[in-house]
C-alpha cells in the first residue's frame, strides 16, 4: 500500500505535468504538432520527405526534417503567423553549398501543404498527410523463408545502370551504379544479409524501400546512425559491433510497424526502437503500405552472398 506522502507526490507529478500538456496546447500553431509524410511535386516526379514539429516548453515551435536526400536535420524553430496561419523555418545545407533551405506551409484540415525554397532558388510544391502509428504485431506468425539471390537477379528490378551481377554465387557491386529493388513489396518480416565492402566503402539496405540500415566501414568508430549498425540519421546503434573491411558480416533484422530490432555481427545493438520516419533516399513516403527492400548500388564496391526474408503471415 502507498503511504499518504507517496500518493501526495504522485498527485503533485500528475497535476503539473497537466499544467504544462494544458500551456502545450495553448502555444500557437500546435495544432499541426506530429509527425507527417511530405510528397514533394518536381519536374521528373514525386519525391518524399519527412516533418517532425514538437511543442518545446511553452512557447515554441521546434522540429525535425528529412529531405529527399541526406539524414534528419534539427530544426531550431518553426514560426506561426497566426493572422495568415502560416508557419516556417529555416535550415542550412547538408551535404551541398549554398543557401539554407527555406520551408513555408500551412495546415488544411490534415494535412499539410507548402513550398520548399532550395539552395538553387527554385521553389517546389508539396502535401503532407500524419504518419500512421503502424502499431506491428507482438508476436507476429512467421512464414517460411524466402532466398532472394539466384543467379539471374530473378527477384529484382534492375535498372540500365546497374553494376549488380552474380559471380560465384555471390552479387558483387563492382562500382557506384543503379539501386536493386525486389519485384515484392513487404509489411512486417526478418531480413539475414550476409555481406562484405572494401576499405572506405558504403551501401545501405532500405527496409519497405523507407527506412536504410547501414552499411559503411566503421570498424573501430564511436557507435553512431550514419555508420554500420544504424538507422540512417535516426538510431544509434547501442556498441560498435563492425568486424575489419574485407571480412564477411551480418545483419538480423526484424521490422514490424515501425519496430526495428537489429543484430550485427551476432551482437544486438537496436533492441525494438521505433523508426521515427522515412530516411533519405527513400522511394516514397507512404509509411502506411508494404514496400521493397532496396540495396543502395550507388555509393561504393559490396558484395551480398545471402539475402534472405521471412514475410509475417497475414
Amino acid at each position: 500500500m502507498l503511504s499518504l506522502k507517496k500518493l501526495s507526490f504522485i498527485s503533485f507529478v500528475l497535476f503539473v505535468t497537466a499544467g504544462v500538456t494544458a500551456l502545450q496546447a495553448q502555444i500557437p500553431g500546435s495544432e499541426a504538432a506530429g509527425r507527417w509524410d511530405i510528397t514533394i511535386a518536381t519536374a521528373s516526379g514525386e519525391q518524399p520527405a519527412w516533418l517532425e514539429i514538437e511543442t518545446s516548453g511553452v512557447s515554441a515551435l521546434v522540429g525535425r526534417y528529412v529531405g529527399p536526400s541526406g539524414s534528419a536535420r534539427p530544426i531550431s524553430q518553426i514560426t506561426y503567423s497566426g493572422d495568415e496561419e502560416t508557419y516556417e523555418f529555416s535550415i542550412p545545407p547538408q551535404w551541398s553549398k549554398g543557401a539554407d533551405l527555406h520551408v513555408e506551409f500551412t495546415l488544411e484540415g490534415e494535412q499539410l501543404k507548402g513550398r520548399t525554397t532550395g539552395s538553387g532558388g527554385n521553389t517546389l510544391e508539396w502535401t503532407g498527410v500524419r504518419a500512421p502509428a503502424l502499431e506491428g504485431e507482438e508476436e507476429p506468425e512467421w512464414g517460411e523463408p524466402v532466398p532472394l539471390l539466384d543467379k539471374e537477379l530473378s527477384k529484382w528490378m534492375i535498372p540500365e545502370n546497374s553494376q549488380f551481377e552474380m559471380e560465384n554465387g555471390v552479387m558483387v557491386n563492382q562500382k557506384s551504379g543503379g539501386n536493386l529493388i525486389t519485384k515484392d513489396a513487404f509489411d512486417d518480416f526478418k531480413l539475414h544479409v550476409e555481406f562484405r565492402y572494401p576499405e572506405g566503402s558504403n551501401s545501405g539496405i532500405y527496409l519497405r524501400g523507407r527506412y536504410e540500415v547501414q552499411i559503411i566501414d566503421s570498424y573501430g568508430m564511436e557507435p553512431d546512425s550514419h555508420l554500420l549498425g544504424g538507422i540512417y540519421g535516426f538510431i544509434d546503434p547501442s556498441v560498435n559491433a563492425a568486424k575489419e573491411a574485407g571480412e564477411w558480416q551480418s545483419y538480423d533484422i526484424t521490422l514490424t510497424g515501425r519496430m526495428v530490432t537489429v543484430e550485427l555481427n551476432g551482437r544486438e545493438v537496436i533492441c525494438d526502437r521505433p523508426i521515427p520516419g522515412i530516411t533519405g533516399g527513400a522511394l516514397d513516403s507512404r509509411e502506411g503500405t508494404p514496400g521493397p527492400l532496396m540495396i543502395q548500388g550507388d555509393h561504393g564496391p559490396v558484395e551480398f552472398r545471402n539475402i534472405t526474408i521471412t514475410p509475417a503471415v497475414d
